[in-house]
């Protein structure tokens, strides 16, 4: 520094300029950097982000607006993700709150039910369970969910517990990560948060939304009554719903001529007993089938008790529901950028990747709705543990999801089974 103020003092005797406008152009060369330029723009969008976030969807919305045209920004999008809390939200444009007390705030000043999601891992990453990620790209994109779910209800999303995730390394460079077990399921809530019904697991795009609607007009039926009407509304509409089920069972089973059909009850969750990863995987088709080719290497033993009981049977009756898994553009286009993120055009691979994603969505959609749904039916017509989502959903995964909260291990670590790997690959 003593250097350059001694430049500064020659050039003043030479060309006579004010000393002290030289010390001020010679002080100017060790300003830092960041006094003569703007604020990054990630400094902006985060603040940006903070401020619109605290105004709910509406903040949501003038976000969009004002970034319209740059929303194939990756930047952007990180921005939009961080907004909605919910990734991929540039496909599906909703905003969720993470604190059930805020939501329930928001539900009693605009007079809507809230869609509460119940999921391992949290919504707004990549690797959280894979029917919170199937929901991401099958049902929140979808146009007409989208537009229910925003003008309709309140939404909100809290995790259960982490997602397992396994991380397979070839040696060579390549790694394949992907997350093991856990389901999701969605409850509809009145503005205290007391559960009116529930949606578990994965359904096709119509099913999901005829689902919403039906519930929707529960909530609006229930808001009405008086506080010693409401438990028998509940119970009688849970009763009606039952009985739906097992109409539309019967009518099913009759139309394809089946004789010996599908158990509807699980004889897998005894008490006392922590079931298998595999055999909780088993539960929702779709996800299994990203899932099962490492469970069975974790759990080779298992593998016989994996499989669904009357698998074709359970076919036959989704193949009459097809029509409600059909994705739509707005889904499609969203799979596409995610499969084929090198920018490759492979129809004929999307093609039968989107077929064979609809099946198992619609094998999903029948075994949620007559076995899962049903259940869930029974109990809130018994009063079983249903007036408090935290206890119904301590219930929902632990009889049936089969991930307990007791068991810490999600079933991945098992007593009789021999690994052969110190402390049973336990690590601290």
């Amino acid at each position: 520094m003593l250097f350059r103020f001694r430049l500064v003092a020659m050039k003043l005797i030479t060309f006579k300029i004010p000393l002290t406008t030289l010390m001020l152009i010679g002080l100017s060369f060790f300003l830092p950097a960041y006094s003569q330029t703007s604020i990054p723009k990630t400094s902006k969008l985060s603040q940006e982000v903070a401020k619109l976030r605290q105004q709910g969807q509406k903040g949501l919305e003038v976000f969009l607006k004002s970034h319209a045209s740059e929303l194939n920004s990756s930047q952007i999008r990180a921005a939009l993700d961080e907004l909605c809390q919910q990734r991929d939200c540039y496909a599906s444009k909703l905003y969720w709150y993470t604190d059930l007390e805020q939501a329930k705030s928001a539900a009693k000043a605009t007079g809507k039910p809230i869609l509460s999601l119940r999921l391992l891992g949290n919504l707004n990453t990549d690797l959280s369970c894979a029917n919170s990620r199937f929901f991401r790209v099958a049902l929140y994109p979808n146009g007409e969910i989208a537009k229910k779910l925003r003008e309709d209800f309140i939404l909100h999303w809290q995790s259960v517990r982490p997602v397992p995730k396994v991380t397979i390394d070839f040696g060579d460079g390549r790694k394949l990560q992907r997350t093991i077990t856990g389901n999701s399921i969605h409850y509809i809530l009145d503005s205290s948060g007391r559960p009116i019904d529930a949606i578990p697991g994965l359904y096709g795009p119509k099913a999901f939304l005829n689902q919403l609607r039906q519930a929707q007009a529960a909530v609006k039926e229930y808001s009405k009554l008086s506080d010693g009407e409401r438990e028998a509304f509940l119970r009688q509409y849970h009763r009606r719903s039952l009985d739906a089920i097992e109409v539309q069972w019967t009518a099913d089973l009759s139309r394809l001529g089946i004789q010996s059909p599908p158990r509807l009850l699980s004889s897998s969750n005894n008490l006392g007993q922590i079931p298998p990863a595999g055999v909780a995987g088993s539960l929702a088709v779709a996800k299994m089938r990203v899932e099962t080719p490492i469970l069975k290497n974790l759990q080779p033993q298992e593998e016989t008790s994996w499989e669904i009981s009357d698998r074709a049977t359970w076919n036959r009756i989704a193949q009459l529901y097809a029509a409600d898994t059909k994705l739509d553009e707005n889904s499609i286009a969203l799979i596409r950028a995610k499969k084929f993120q090198s920018g490759k055009n492979a129809p004929g691979d999307l093609s039968r990747l989107i077929r064979n994603f609809e099946a198992a969505m619609a094998v999903d959609t029948v075994r949620n709705e007559f076995m899962l749904h049903r259940r869930i039916h029974q109990w809130f017509v018994q009063g079983n543990q249903t007036n408090n989502v935290e206890s119904l959903n301590e219930k929902v995964y632990a009889e049936l999801f089969l991930t307990p909260s007791s068991d810490p291990w999600l079933g991945l670590a098992s007593e009789d089974i021999y690994s052969a790997i110190d402390n049973d690959g336990v690590r601290p």
